[in-house]
Formats: structure tokens, sequence, C-alpha cells
């Protein structure tokens, strides 16, 4: 999921400390620093949006519809506005005068994101379908998705992406099985090839199997990752970021996938997955701990957000109720600081988990993530006719490079428990 990605506000500068490059980035050239742009008023949250607006506006708009809240139409319009010609979203893009080209960071996560939100909150049928003819259009060849599909930081299929694409997907009324890549691949098959069985001499050593990996390393190792475990659960299984609670408990399974067989099917990869999570969870005291450069044991409170929605989505009521418990514990000092998405995540988590979100812990985390926005009214539906969006769109038909300005600050990002709001960006993250 993700942020997958995931989901929450990401506090990142706009130059990479060289001490704490992630390895996949250390040989792209970090940008000139500039001034942040100008927060928009209608978007949540008064950090730089210049990675994450897209996404996290989208994600407050998911938590919100859970919780009955109709966000303002100010807040909609500004989200619709963000999508190019062509139907994919960028991170965030300043200037919606200006068509979208060369320069512009095309985020499939962003746009899977948005359709989900957009989808949720109804009357955006026209964008959604837009968004969605252009996810379709940049699958890889072997079903999956990258994070910025023919862009110059396209580094191929990776599972966060898939999962949160495939979630878009089955919201947008999608079967996602039967979106094939031309070489009449699914997104199932491009996840499962992601999932750690075991290693080349056929046993397991200390590499957990039922893990999933963002991608290979350089060295072709899968890696287990959290973050994208956590995705690819929620793609295996067809769900987007929102996830009911479940009525009963289903037990997590012994491990399913094996060295000698791999997994037997779709439900025991996603199963090996929900093992993983949770045995993770356990061995560090019910949550997850950040894997990000330059973090030093400190707590993942945006990932141990998304595997409890991973969990609750597979019906394991009662392996996501000690994390969950955690999270109402610990989360909310979090949450402060890191805006409006990480309010959100905390939500989707309460919902999946079948927790009261405006009484987490002593906090109203509904009333909080409004703050963090322009007030919605009374019976306000916060929609945009599809008609009234940019006229001149047309004129913008080259979205397919796009510059390497976009790189995430991982000094300022470690250990914040971004979540699924890296998917498609964590590359070498490793538990």
């Amino acid at each position: 999921m993700n942020v997958r990605r995931s989901a929450a506000a990401l506090a990142a500068s706009a130059v990479l400390c060289a001490g704490a490059a992630p390895a996949a980035l250390a040989d792209t050239a970090p940008p000139s620093a500039s001034a942040p742009p100008v927060v928009p008023s209608g978007l949540y949250g008064k950090e730089d949006p210049t990675y994450d607006g897209v996404f996290r506006q989208s994600l407050a708009f998911l938590a919100q519809h859970t919780a009955g809240v109709q966000p303002a139409a100010q807040a909609v319009d500004w989200l619709t506005g963000q999508q190019c010609a062509n139907g994919s979203f960028p991170s965030f893009r300043a200037d919606t005068a200006k068509a979208c080209d060369a320069t512009t960071y095309i985020d499939s996560n962003a746009t899977a994101a948005a359709v989900q939100a957009l989808a949720a909150l109804g009357g955006h049928d026209e964008t959604v379908k837009k968004a969605v003819g252009w996810l379709k259009s940049v699958q890889n060849e072997d079903g999956g998705w990258s994070s910025n599909p023919g862009g110059a930081m396209d580094t191929g299929t990776d599972a966060n992406s898939t999962g949160i694409v495939i979630g878009a997907l089955a919201a947008a009324g999608e079967n996602p099985d039967e979106v094939k890549s031309k070489a009449d691949k699914e997104p199932a098959t491009a996840l499962e090839a992601f999932q750690i069985t075991c290693r080349e001499d056929g046993t397991t050593g200390d590499t957990p199997t039922g893990a999933f990996a963002f991608q290979r390393d350089k060295a072709g190792v899968l890696l287990p990752n959290a973050d994208a475990t956590a995705a690819a659960v929620l793609g295996l299984r067809g769900k987007g970021m929102v996830v009911e609670a479940p009525k009963a408990d289903k037990p997590v399974e012994v491990n399913p996938v094996t060295c000698k067989g791999g997994a037997m099917n779709r439900e025991h990869a996603a199963e090996g997955g929900a093992r993983y999570l949770a045995d993770a969870m356990a061995a560090s005291g019910d949550h997850l701990m950040s894997s990000l450069g330059g973090a030093t044991d400190q707590p993942d409170f945006g990932n141990t957000a998304d595997a409890v929605i991973a969990l609750a989505a597979g019906g394991h009521k009662d392996a996501a109720q000690k994390p969950l418990a955690w999270l109402e514990q610990n989360a909310a000092a979090w949450a402060k600081t890191a805006g409006p998405g990480a309010y959100a995540q905390l939500i989707l988590a309460a919902h999946a988990g079948g927790k009261d979100p405006k009484a987490f812990g002593g906090t109203d985390l509904v009333a909080a993530l409004n703050a963090q926005g322009p007030a919605a009214t009374a019976g306000d539906t916060g929609r945009k006719a599809d008609d009234k969006k940019e006229e001149k769109k047309d004129d913008d038909k080259d979205s397919g490079g796009q510059s390497v300005w976009w790189i995430v600050g991982a000094g300022a990002a470690a250990g914040m428990g971004i979540g699924f709001l890296l998917s498609g960006r964590r590359k070498k993250n490793q538990l």
C-alpha cells in the first residue's frame, strides 16, 4: 500500500544528504537548492508539497471518507486540477496553467492514490477513467508497474507501485486480473516474483520466507522489506488503502511459503506476507522498525499502520490488534509532527482494526486531520465537474521523459515512518 506507497506526509529536503543517500539514488546528482513552492490554499498540510502533494491529499480524502466527512470543494478541485492531459498525476505541480512536460515528475503511486480517493468520493468518472487509462498504458511486460513510468527515475517494476496500482484498478471497478500486459502477464504474477521463498542453495538461511522485496538489488538478491510486503499483500488480495474491519478473526497461517515449492497459490502468497509482518512486529514489540538510512533504533509508525491494514485485509483481526494498540499509545506525537498524511494513515488503520478514530489513544484523529485543510461545509459534495477542468490539456501530450529533480531527502525523512508514501522510492531498505 504506499505509501504505498504510503502514506504519511513526507518531510524531505530538496538536497539529499550525501551521508544518508539511499544506495539506489547515490548515482543521481542532487538538484540545486531552491525555495519551496507556496502551499496552495486547497491543499492539506503546510509542509512542502513537492514530493507528496497529490498523495497526501488523496490519503486525506480516503480517511475522511471512512469517517463520513466530505472534503471541501476547494480541496477536491485542487486534486483534480493536478491531473495531466494524458490522465496521469504528478507528485505535485505548482502551476497547473502550465501543461505537464518533460520536467514534470509523473508518479504512478500518486496517480493510483488519486484514483482511489476520487472513486471513493464519486462524481469524477471522467477523471478516474483517464487516470486508469494511463495506468494501463504504462503497465510493464511482466504485468507490474514502476513508480516513474518512462521517466528518468524508472527502475522497472517494483512491488510497492504494483500493489497500489492494483488497489486503484479495483477501486475504479476494474478486475485487476484482466488488466494484462502485452506479454499477457497479470499484475499478481509480477508481485509473486518479489516474494522470498529460499536461497539459491535451497535453504532459507537467515532470510525470512514469505516477505516481499521492493525489487531485486544490483546483485539480483531479494531483500525483505516490510513496506513492500504490506503493499504486495494488499495487491494480491485486490485491496486498496481502505480496508473494512473483519467481523470475525482468521488466524494467520503458519508460513505457507516453502523452499520446495514457494507459494502454492495467490492466497498462500498473501498469507506468507501476512505471516512475515506479524512475526516482524512481534519481534520488535508489536511494531515495525525504521529501515531508512540514518535511522537508529527508531519505530516506523507509518509502516506499522500499513501492516495493520494488510493484516485486516486477510481477515486477521486479532493479529492486527496489538500493533494497533501500540499505535494508539505511541503515534500521536508522530502524527502531529508529520502532518495530514500521518493522521490519515492512522485513521485508515483504526478503520481497518475496528477502532474509533475520533477516540484513538486520547486523540480525535478526524478532527486533527480536518484542521489540516479547508473546512467542509454541511452538505458540501466536494465534487468538481470534469468538464470544468483545464481546457488546454490537449496540448499536453508529452509526459514520457521526466527530469531527475526528484530526490527524497533521506536525512529529513529517516525514522519518520512514511509508509506507502515512499512506495517506489525506498529502493534497498531492509528490515
